[in-house]
């Protein structure tokens, strides 16, 4: 298995599209990949442009593939 643990600082005027971005990114990975089995979002409570991932997959390979799937780079160039 390999965990992946992302931190963002988003701008507040982006705030409520990127969630969109992230959600959809994180529901994609985990309906159309075969290797992920974990893709979390959490939001800070008390400073809501502090956000967090953990994701879950397989091995390097399947996190490699996350990486190349139109979800994945849809994501990062927004």
């Amino acid at each position: 298995m390999l965990a992946v643990c992302v931190d963002f600082e988003i701008d507040p005027a982006s705030l409520d599209v990127s969630l969109i971005i992230m959600e959809k990114n994180a529901s994609d990975s985990l309906t159309n990949e075969v290797g992920c089995y974990q893709f979390d979002i959490a939001q800070d409570q008390h400073k809501s442009t502090k956000i967090f991932f953990d994701e879950l997959y397989d091995d390097a390979v399947a996190f490699e593939l996350h990486k190349n799937a139109s979800h994945y780079l849809e994501f990062n160039d927004a």
